[in-house]
């Protein structure tokens, strides 16, 4: 076994999205692939996804919107996420549970407790943590910062549209190169936007390492990374 046991999955909301659909079945398939890969290698896998691909309280708040509201239905957008992820983790076998941030009455999903987090993900089951923080004003960096600090994960795997941190946008900048490491403190310094501020104070504060890495373009970066190879970046104390 490699050196991470327990993991904490962050994907974004527009990563599940296709030009035509909303949430594409393709997509949640090669997800629940990767997922069930590195399954196999013996990693717990605790997932928090954004809901962009719906909605986006921040950007709702600035076309007018009150910005509580947005939240609320931002992180309504991040349950549907959830619910569709583990449907496509059923249909392949996969054991999971879905947990809400605030309550959900109807058996669509359960209340978060770290305490059945943990047991669920010692028993091989895939967690997926939705509606954030359960709480406005608080990003998807951030719920998924604080859920991977309560159920004792080791490392966040933040999944990009790019392959780690770059010494400039790699989109815009062709001599733009890749960290394969990074201290919290050199990112600091460089001002490197890896997560949110309050995030980034947490994950270092709790000695959480962070790993930025491409997951849907190569289906294998997760297993490779887990097994040690030299992929994405790895932000560490």
């Amino acid at each position: 076994m490699g050196k991470y046991k327990r993991i904490l999955l962050k994907l974004s909301g527009e990563a599940l999205a296709s030009s035509d659909n909303t949430v594409d079945p393709e997509t949640l398939s090669k997800v629940v692939g990767i997922i069930k890969s590195a399954q196999n290698q013996g990693v717990e896998i605790g997932i928090v996804v954004g809901g962009g691909n719906i909605f986006r309280g921040a950007a709702l708040a600035q076309a007018g919107m009150n910005r509580v509201t947005g939240d609320h239905m931002g992180m309504l957008a991040t349950v549907i996420n959830a619910l569709a992820i583990s449907d496509a983790c059923r249909q392949q076998g996969v054991d999971v549970l879905v947990m809400s941030g605030f309550p959900i009455g109807g058996g669509v999903c359960e209340p978060m407790d770290h305490n059945k987090a943990k047991q669920a993900l010692s028993n091989g089951t895939v967690v997926i943590f939705s509606a954030g923080t359960g709480a406005p004003c608080f990003t998807t960096d951030t719920g998924a910062t604080l859920r991977a600090i309560e159920i004792s994960a080791q490392a966040v795997f933040k999944a990009t549209k790019v392959d780690g941190v770059y010494t400039a946008d790699p989109m815009k900048d062709p001599s733009a190169t890749r960290y394969d490491t990074l201290s919290f403190d050199e990112a600091i310094a460089k001002n490197l936007q890896i997560m949110d501020t309050s995030a980034f104070a947490m994950c270092r504060e709790h000695n959480l390492e962070i790993c930025v890495f491409s997951m849907l373009e190569d289906a294998d970066t997760l297993s490779n990374i887990l097994k040690g190879e030299a992929l994405g970046t790895i932000v560490r104390n």
